[in-house]
């Protein structure tokens, strides 16, 4: 953030954001949100949210924010869009999928399912907008009724935990 003072003279200030509910003060706003979202869900709410790839890789306060939302909530599908869903031409965006559980010694995610819909898929917000119809595999394979019944597919493929872990970063990628 740039300030201006009465004599004309700027300054820049960082916006780093320090809350105690979150596990990581970063000025990366995605991760903000990923974390005030969590903090807001009750044991056992569900939320669906929308973040940019860097999310799912970037290092430091990414790493850490991935690590205990694994462990302390039920990370369980991971939703990747091609790039002009969202956001602007380029940015490839996702939707990751959790429920908040009790607290616990041994981590919530066990299995993270990935569906995607980037590979031969091209969208944009005005002549090719995403429509419901492009949905309908990734909602069949998603499976509301039954999660725990879920099938591997060319595009819905599942991940432990422990693979997960043992990924650079944590990553998500």
């Amino acid at each position: 953030m740039t300030v201006i003072n009465e004599e004309g003279e700027t300054s820049r200030e960082s916006l780093t954001v320090y809350r105690e509910d979150f596990w990581a003060s970063t000025s990366n706003k995605q991760l903000n949100f990923l974390q005030h979202v969590r903090s807001l869900l009750k044991i056992n709410g569900r939320a669906a949210v929308v973040l940019p790839d860097n999310v799912l890789f970037e290092g430091g306060a990414g790493e850490t924010v991935r690590k205990n939302l694994l462990h302390e909530c039920d990370v369980h599908t991971l939703l990747r869009l091609p790039t002009g869903v969202f956001y602007a031409q380029g940015v490839k965006a996702n939707v990751l999928f959790f429920d908040r559980k009790p607290a616990s010694e041994t981590p919530w995610t066990k299995t993270l399912w990935i569906y995607d819909l980037r590979t031969n898929q091209h969208f944009t917000l005005k002549t090719n907008p995403l429509k419901r119809e492009d949905l309908e595999d990734f909602v069949h394979c998603y499976n509301p009724a039954n999660r725990h019944a879920r099938k591997e597919t060319d595009r819905f493929r599942p991940f432990s935990y422990e693979e997960i872990v043992k990924r650079d970063k944590l990553s998500l990628d």
